[in-house]
């Protein structure tokens, strides 16, 4: 499992994210505070609270190819 930090600010950013992590067969979860949502579903992600960073679970051990993809959105933790 691999655990990164995203951050989504703008609509795009989301609608591009969430198309990105679509396109790979792992599991793949957005959490905030409680909530845990799949990272394929784009209104489960606008439910959340995007003013501070997600945690990005991936249910695999080597997903550099879709870290790579998703680059752009990764955020060190706070």
């Amino acid at each position: 499992m691999v655990e990164r930090y995203v951050r989504l600010e703008k609509i795009n950013d989301v609608k591009d994210f969430v198309e990105i992590v679509s396109r790979y067969d792992y599991k793949a979860e957005v959490i905030s505070d409680t909530y845990i949502l799949s990272a394929k579903s784009i209104m489960g992600i606008f439910s959340l609270d995007l003013t501070e960073p997600l945690k990005l679970r991936v249910h695999a051990d080597d997903c550099d190819d879709l870290l790579a993809d998703i680059a752009s959105y990764l955020h060190d933790a706070e």
